[in-house]
């Protein structure tokens, strides 16, 4: 490599807006050869004196401090921020990392190799034909312009090669075998990872001056939205507080929190940053601390302080397995997480899809019921979805429950639900008993038009 020019000088540092990217900026007399060497190590241009490396992975700091050796050991002057120099220097995890056994370096291979395949999809180099979801995660089919036709199974960091075939011809004919009615033409839809990696690498818009000045209108929402996120800041931090078998565990960005609880198979992962109306807060269930995940719910950014606190408090107020493990849609286990809302005075009505009950008088509060969602298989639809405020069709805030979600979690929040109409038992019934529940369906049942569909 060429002497570098005295004045040259590399200055490595977080992106802002994204907080693993990182920038790479060139001061004095410029060197294609540098920019050469930063391209090999995964930056690319973002105008004539900045480059960036946006993986998917979330181990920038971790390659730019590659590149930093390999550049100062070529004679040229770099710098690293603190902050970068922080995020270098903290070992972090997935908190929900599917292959626990793996260590720190070999996690990396696996991200690497998923890496390598998302940027030869980008850089053309790898075709997709077509691609699916098999109830767990994306798979997809193509081939390579110089090699082989190959199955790939999993997203982002996870995203690996599965089966390997001579022919385009042969890979598809699988595939469809394999796949079915589920198989749709072409790439599937970018993810969040990939999205935000691809954000990164544009240069960004001139500041215009309602960047800076929003409109008077507007500062009320904003002030309001600031006010709840507090509010689910605060709720968060109490909880972890208050809650000794909950842990928080640090991962690869400060957007988010995971609180994990001892056994391993409740976790609650709470986005800092979320866009208005956009989900904050995810929640799911594991059959054990390496098994299939049962049921899963996510909450909006407006859902009220008090609805996520019985949430939350509910997770925590039973034998975490038996939380996890959850509850068979039935007619019984139907009852046993609505009849607060009979008791409430709760309107409810059907029809060959629906259970819906609405609260009283002009309450916006509802519970809508999908029985195909729930029998189907394939569907990635809610099964359970509070609402708030507003209406069913345009809500204020919701709540979505998946397949399988304990009964118990689902009565706790109904209860919260109806507060002021009507009060939770002193001695409530123990939990996973349905004696009392199936006592009471017989003077109070779900409708039979909707129960038959739930055996």
């Amino acid at each position: 490599m060429p002497t570098p020019a005295a004045d040259l000088r590399l200055r490595l540092d977080l992106l802002n807006g994204r907080p693993s990217a990182v920038t790479a900026t060139l001061t004095g007399t410029p060197s294609h050869t540098v920019r050469a060497l930063l391209a090999l190590h995964g930056f690319e241009p973002l105008d004539d004196t900045t480059m960036v490396m946006a993986r998917i992975d979330r181990e920038e700091p971790y390659y730019a401090d590659q590149a930093a050796h390999a550049l100062r050991a070529e004679g040229v002057t770099v710098d690293i921020t603190p902050l970068l120099r922080e995020e270098i220097d903290t070992e972090w995890t997935w908190a929900n990392y599917p292959m626990p056994w793996c260590t720190r370096d070999e996690i990396r291979e696996v991200s690497g190799d998923a890496q390598k395949i998302y940027d030869d999809i980008r850089s053309g180099r790898l075709i997709i034909h077509a691609h699916a979801h098999d109830g767990w995660t994306t798979v997809a089919v193509g081939t390579y312009r110089d090699g082989p036709s190959i199955h790939l199974h999993g997203e982002n960091h996870l995203r690996v090669e599965s089966l390997q075939f001579e022919s385009p011809a042969a890979a598809i004919a699988e595939f469809e075998r394999l796949y079915g009615n589920a198989v749709r033409p072409g790439p599937a839809p970018a993810t969040g990872a990939e999205r935000e990696a691809e954000q990164a690498r544009r240069p960004p818009a001139p500041e215009t001056q309602s960047d800076v000045h929003p409109p008077k209108d507007t500062a009320d929402t904003a002030e309001s939205e600031a006010k709840s996120a507090d509010d689910h800041e605060t709720l968060l931090n109490d909880f972890l507080a208050s809650h000794g078998t909950w842990e928080k565990w640090r991962t690869w960005s400060d957007d988010t929190t995971h609180a994990v609880h001892e056994s391993l198979v409740l976790r609650v992962e709470f986005i800092h940053e979320a866009e208005p109306d956009d989900t904050q807060w995810k929640i799911a269930a594991y059959e054990s601390p390496v098994g299939e995940r049962r049921w899963h719910a996510t909450a909006s950014t407006a859902v009220p302080v008090t609805i996520m606190r019985a949430l939350l408090d509910s997770l925590d107020s039973t034998d975490a397995a038996e939380i996890a493990a959850g509850s068979k849609v039935a007619e019984a286990t139907v009852w046993e997480a609505t009849h607060p809302l009979f008791d409430a005075g709760w309107e409810h009505d059907t029809d060959n899809r629906f259970i819906r009950w609405q609260a009283p008088g002009d309450r916006p509060r509802g519970i809508l019921f999908d029985a195909f969602a729930a029998t189907s298989r394939q569907s990635d639809l809610p099964v359970w979805t509070l609402w708030g405020e507003g209406n069913a069709d345009a809500p204020g805030w919701t709540l979505h429950f998946s397949p399988h979600t304990a009964a118990s979690v689902l009565q706790d929040i109904a209860y919260e639900l109806t507060a002021g109409l009507t009060s939770k038992p002193a001695a409530a019934q123990p939990r996973g008993s349905n004696v009392a529940s199936r006592t009471e369906i017989r003077a109070q049942p779900v409708p039979r038009t909707q129960s038959s569909r739930l055996r």
